[in-house]
């Protein structure tokens, strides 16, 4: 295989992954979590999905504990 081919390879396989990509990101199926990650920015913070179910506990319990203290800058 001498190196024109080999060009031709890559080159072909990089379209097709293009092709891909852009049939993936234009899919009807990802076009609601498209819509949410874009309004992302406007959302609040209290509103913010979390997937880490720890984290948000971390967080309630921190809140908690500064409120026993009497600590008011919550």
């Amino acid at each position: 295989m001498d190196t024109g081919t080999f060009r031709g390879l890559i080159t072909l396989i990089l379209i097709i992954a293009m092709i891909g990509i852009a049939l993936w990101a234009y899919s009807k199926r990802r076009k609601k979590d498209f819509e949410e990650a874009a309004n992302l920015p406007f959302a609040d913070d209290d509103e913010l999905p979390t997937s880490d179910k720890h984290a948000s506990h971390e967080r309630d319990s921190e809140a908690h504990s500064r409120h026993d203290r009497g600590d008011k800058n919550r």
